[in-house]
Order: structure tokens, then C-alpha cells, then sequence
């Protein structure tokens, strides 16, 4: 009997798509399931092939298979046993992409506790909040980030290195897992936006069935792929698309490892891995076109999708001449999923540069106005997701054409968007804040013609304005939360535009922001 992964059209997605097809994927049931089982261990026959490959900034490549990792992931589960670990307890890890990482990722979801993958530039402020948020039981990182985790009063800090690689070797190598479908086996943190605490969106066991539409439908995701997606897998996009997905499939995926990006870096990953199917960020395809070398190397690449802001025209025209198909779009959220997707691979979907895509088999959504009623084509109005209780707002406004195409026109909160990072406009003000020279903040998005928008910070202060100040913000900031997060522009103001409750009016300085930017461009 055919299975979802035997169609590849937009036909045949509309036609076949449905619960029950994502279910007999996999081997667990509605009752029963467990993750790591589903992206690992089932996969595990004794043949060594690979599950991960990791490019690293070094020019090493790093290639770990399906059966060392079961069986890594079966030690590991048996030494959080005898470290008293219980089941549903949090198990944080603040790791670069190696052997360490995905035998702890797995080996916590497989003993039963709820992996906690952290960013591994986070700074004091940042690694604090969501430690005090999800309480873990252990913080696994590596000896360089141990003394910053062990500054947290109460955190219980193991170094994840070869040494403990060796010390799990004791134990047995099957771990059978005992997870119900709906147990709780991932947390995964967002920027933050809806409170002042970043937000852990917890996910089940079960979730990895959902995920499934995406991978078949936003990353066009089929057996014999060659997979690779650069974005670090403690992020919603690198984990759930780049990692667990593919895997889940049986499919080989490739990342970047540790060390600073390089675009020509991961050009020859592309080529040396022989990748046929590539999710990134659209900043990845910028730096990629801006190298100005792909020329030097020999691509396989079949299907490309790339989702967290649009891509420029002239990056589409580049990946159009460079490798000879579209860059498709996806379109979700950690907490609602991909529901808007381009098809990769389908040959009977027609990509439209800009357009999100059209909804994946199954859902409903649809761009309404404050009343309620559907907008007509062209219309700008707020993106909705029809689920069973009624509409769910997406926060993002949108518009659809006559042919029912999707569009992305800017969000409807105070999330920040720049070159595919996510950030909180709240946590990069709260950090500013605690600078002793600043009285008042506000931190907005600015559009920016490389990056989709930058960080800019209005600043209200005492101190006389000097590049020295802004360096030593920057600085300040940065330190505090992650390597990315920090106000590229700062303006030195003496007041800020308030709401009637006394609130920073952002909405306000984005306005100002962007009609400035219009003004320039003509």
C-alpha cells in the first residue's frame, strides 16, 4: 500500500493527505510513542549509516551514524537513571552540534525526561531566564560555557565531552523507552515575545507526527534525500526542521558545526555531502550569493526552502541561475507549526517569488479583517488558523491574491526578524535596561536592506552620545543575552512615545523607521 512518501506532487498532496497517513509513518500508535525510538533507534540496523553529518568552521567533517547514536542515547538514558533522574524531569543542554549533542537531545527524550536545548551564545541574562523558567534537573554543556552555567545558584552543571562519551560507555546499549504519546519531550524556546520570560512551547511525543506535514510539504522532505539545514538545531527551525524531521524519515541530515559561519564553508559541505536538499535561512542564501564563489563548486541540489523572513529578488534571480529551481517559502511558528508551504519537489505547484505559499492539506486559514470577515485578494488583514474551537490569530498580517497565494506583510507584534534570527524586542530592552546610563529604552526592528531589518535601540540617557557609548551598549548587551542579539543602531533621544497607559509606543517608532526608509529609497 502506498504511503504519503511515495507522492511527490501538489496533486497527490491534496489528494492523499490525512491523519492516518502520517500515523502509519511511524511505528508508534496514539498510546504509545517516543521520539527518540522514532529518529533513531528504529533507523539503527547495524550498518553504520549515517544519520548526521557536521561540517565544522575548521574544515573537519564530522559524520555520526544511526547506530552510534542509539547506542550513545541508550547509555545515556541509563546514566540519567543513575544520576536519579525522573521521568518528566528537564534535562538542559547548551551544546554545539557533535556526538555529546544528539546523544544527550535523545537520550533524554528516550529515558522519558523532557529535553531543553539552549542556544550556545547565550549570555548571564539570557541562559538565566529560561533556566529559572524551566527548572532543569542537569545543564549539560561544554567546559568552555561550564564556569557561566555555574554561576546560576541551584544549577547542577556536567561538562558533555569525550570524558563523559567515555564515562556512559559502561552501560548498556538498548534502553527500552516507556513514553506515552502525549508526555511531555521537548521544550523548545521562542524569543520571548508574548512576556517578559522567553516562552517554552512544549511539545509531546506525539508532535513529531504533526511535524511530518512540514517535512513532506514545506521541505519537501522523501527517502534518498541528501538533507542539510545550517540554522543551529537549539532553535525551533535547526531542531525540528533540520534535525528531528529528517531523521524521523530515515533521512540523512547535515549541519554546521562549531565555530563562526562561513558561507564558502558550507558551499563545500553542499558539495562535499552531496546534498540534494537544502532548508535555510534566507540570510544563508545572501551570504552564499555574496561570496560571489559558488561558481567554484558542483551543487546536486534538487528542492531548497528557506522560511523566518522573505528573500530579496536578486538573491531569487542568483539561486534561479545558480542552481536551476526555486527557492520555496514556508510559513509557521514554533507554536502553531508550518501551515503555509511552496511544495518542494512538486512539479505541478507553480512558486511565486514573495508569496508564503498556499496551506498545507489539512489546514485552514485565511486573512480577515478586525470584524472578522475574509479580506478580498490584494487586501491587507490579520493571518488566522482555523482549528476546532474557532479562529486562532497568527499574529502576522497578510494578504491573498486571486489565485488564493499567500503574502507576508509584517508582524503584528514586536518580534525582530534579522538575517533568520528571531528576536524579542522586551529582552533586548530589559537587558539594555540594566546599564547604569539608561533611564529609558525602546527596541524596534529597523528595515534593512541586507539583514530584513536590524535591531535599533532609542535610547533615553544622561550621558553625553558618543560612538564609545553606543560600542559600550552594544557590547553590554550582547554579553548578556547571545552574540546576535544586540542594537546595531542606536539613537540617543529625549523621550519616548507612550501609550495613554504609559506604555513605549513601538508601533509608533516603527512607523517613524519606515517612512524614513521609504523617503531614502526614492
Amino acid at each position: 500500500m502506498a504511503k504519503l512518501t511515495d507522492y511527490s506532487s501538489y496533486a497527490d498532496a491534496l489528494a492523499h493527505a490525512s491523519s492516518a497517513g502520517l500515523w502509519d509513518l511511524f511505528d508508534g500508535d496514539r498510546q504509545t510513542m517516543n521520539i527518540a525510538h522514532e529518529c533513531i533507534l528504529r533507523h539503527a540496523d547495524g550498518s553504520g549509516r549515517p544519520a548526521v553529518r557536521i561540517a565544522h568552521a575548521n574544515g573537519a567533517n564530522e559524520i555520526l551514524s544511526f547506530d552510534e547514536i542509539a547506542t550513545g542515547a541508550a547509555q545515556f538514558a541509563h546514566w540519567l537513571n543513575d544520576n536519579g533522574i525522573q521521568k518528566g524531569d528537564r534535562i538542559a543542554f547548551m551544546l554545539e552540534p557533535s556526538l555529546p549533542f544528539y546523544v544527550c537531545m535523545f537520550g533524554a527524550m528516550l529515558h522519558g525526561a523532557i529535553s531543553v536545548p539552549l542556544f550556545t551564545l547565550f549570555g548571564p541574562d539570557a541562559l538565566r531566564l529560561r533556566v529559572n523558567d524551566c527548572k532543569p534537573a542537569i545543564l549539560l554543556t561544554n567546559a568552555e560555557k561550564a564556569g557561566l552555567a555555574e554561576t546560576i545558584d541551584g544549577l547542577r552543571v556536567t561538562v558533555a565531552d569525550d570524558r563523559l562519551i567515555g564515562e556512559i560507555k559502561r552501560y548498556p546499549a538498548r534502553f527500552e523507552p516507556t513514553t506515552a504519546a502525549d508526555d511531555m519531550a521537548c521544550f523548545q524556546y521562542t524569543s520571548g515575545t508574548t512576556r517578559e520570560l522567553p516562552e517554552a512551547v512544549q511539545h509531546t511525543h506525539r508532535s513529531i507526527v504533526t511535524l511530518i506535514y512540514a517535512a513532506l510539504y514545506g521541505t519537501g522532505i522523501r527517502p534518498g534525500d541528501e538533507f542539510f539545514c545550517p540554522s543551529s538545531p537549539a532553535w525551533g527551525h535547526g531542531q525540528w526542521h533540520g534535525t528531528l524531521a529528517p531523521l524521523a524519515m530515515g533521512v540523512t541530515t547535515g549541519t554546521m558545526g562549531h565555530g563562526r559561519f562561513d558561507a564558502v564553508r558550507m558551499m563545500a559541505a553542499l558539495q562535499d555531502f552531496g546534498i540534494t536538499n537544502l532548508s535555510a535561512a534566507a540570510t544563508h542564501y545572501r551570504m552564499m550569493k555574496n561570496t560571489g564563489r559558488s561558481a567554484e563548486f558542483d551543487f546536486s541540489l534538487e528542492k531548497m526552502s528557506f522560511t523566518g523572513e522573505p528573500i530579496d529578488s536578486g538573491t531569487l534571480d542568483w539561486i534561479a541561475e545558480t542552481f536551476g529551481i526555486d527557492a520555496c517559502s514556508m510559513y509557521g511558528t514554533t507554536e502553531i507549526g508550518v501551515v503555509l508551504a511552496n511544495f518542494p519537489g512538486a512539479e505541478d505547484f507553480t512558486v511565486k517569488p514573495g508569496a508564503l505559499g498556499k496551506a498545507i492539506p489539512g489546514l485552514e486559514l485565511q486573512v480577515q479583517r478586525a470584524d472578522g470577515s475574509p479580506t478580498d485578494p490584494g487586501e491587507i488583514g490579520e493571518l488566522m488558523l482555523k482549528r476546532k474551537d474557532g479562529w486562532l490569530s497568527t499574529k502576522d498580517r497578510a494578504k491573498i491574491d486571486e489565485d488564493g497565494y499567500f503574502y507576508h506583510c509584517g508582524r503584528a507584534d514586536d518580534v525582530i526578524i534579522s538575517a533568520g534570527w528571531t528576536m524579542s524586542a522586551v529582552e533586548i530592552e530589559n537587558s539594555m535596561l540594566k546599564h547604569a546610563d539608561v533611564q529609558e529604552c525602546a527596541v524596534i526592528g529597523a528595515p534593512d536592506e541586507k539583514r530584513g531589518q536590524v535591531v535599533k535601540a532609542f535610547v533615553i540617557s544622561s550621558r553625553p552620545a558618543s560612538d564609545a557609548f553606543v560600542k559600550e551598549l552594544q557590547d553590554f548587551t550582547r554579553e548578556r543575552l547571545a552574540q546576535h542579539e544586540f542594537p546595531r543602531i542606536v539613537e540617543f533621544v529625549d523621550e519616548l512615545p507612550k501609550t495613554p497607559a504609559g506604555k513605549v509606543h513601538r508601533k509608533v517608532l516603527r512607523d517613524r523607521e519606515a517612512a524614513a526608509a521609504a523617503k531614502i529609497s526614492t
